[in-house]
């Protein structure tokens, strides 16, 4: 008789995709790792980035007593989440809201949006460096205002969205697109 349930499992930075493949191999462990997709400026200019919703976590199903030290010998995997000797498992509820929530779209859309008060940092031109505050979206322009120290003196400048790096990710809305 097998006692499978959830357990959040460490894994090495930015390889919680292929320690769950790993463990998927394996024929009787099942895991769960939703991944977000987004756009994002940088010095290089926009770049895409997957990454996990829970960096270097991924759930696993498993029986505990039986399962453990394979888990714990799985590339990639760096051990599974215990206080002391205890090992919580994962509610099944939240195991199911996810894949609810990540259900056919995997990785998963996300948008930087800029906000007023967001700290950004300039990644395009001459004031590549610059830390920066935003005072003011301009609407319909793709257009932020921000405040920065530059020579000395606090000014506020107009820059292309694309010219910032920072904000806040939020998911796209599906029905607008």
């Amino acid at each position: 008789m097998t006692d499978l349930r959830w357990f959040c499992v460490r894994t090495k930075a930015k390889s919680e995709h292929l320690a769950g493949r790993f463990l998927e191999n394996q024929g009787d462990i099942e895991t769960l790792c939703p991944r977000i997709a987004f756009d994002r400026a940088t010095a290089r200019g926009r770049v895409r980035f997957v990454e996990a919703l829970f960096p270097g976590y991924l759930f696993a199903r498993f029986d505990l007593a039986a399962q453990l030290r394979r888990v714990l010998s799985a590339s990639s995997v760096t051990g599974v989440v215990h206080f002391g000797g205890e090992y919580p498992a994962v509610p099944e509820e939240l195991i199911a809201s996810l894949r609810a929530e990540f259900a056919g779209a995997e990785p998963r859309e996300v948008a930087w949006e800029i906000r007023e008060g967001d700290e950004v940092e300039i990644v395009s031109g001459v004031l590549t460096g610059l830390k920066a505050l935003v005072t003011r979206h301009v609407p319909g322009r793709d257009r932020v205002r921000v405040l920065l120290e530059w020579l000395g003196q606090e000014r506020e400048a107009e820059i292309s969205v694309d010219s910032v790096a920072g904000g806040r990710r939020r998911p796209l809305d599906r029905g607008a697109e």
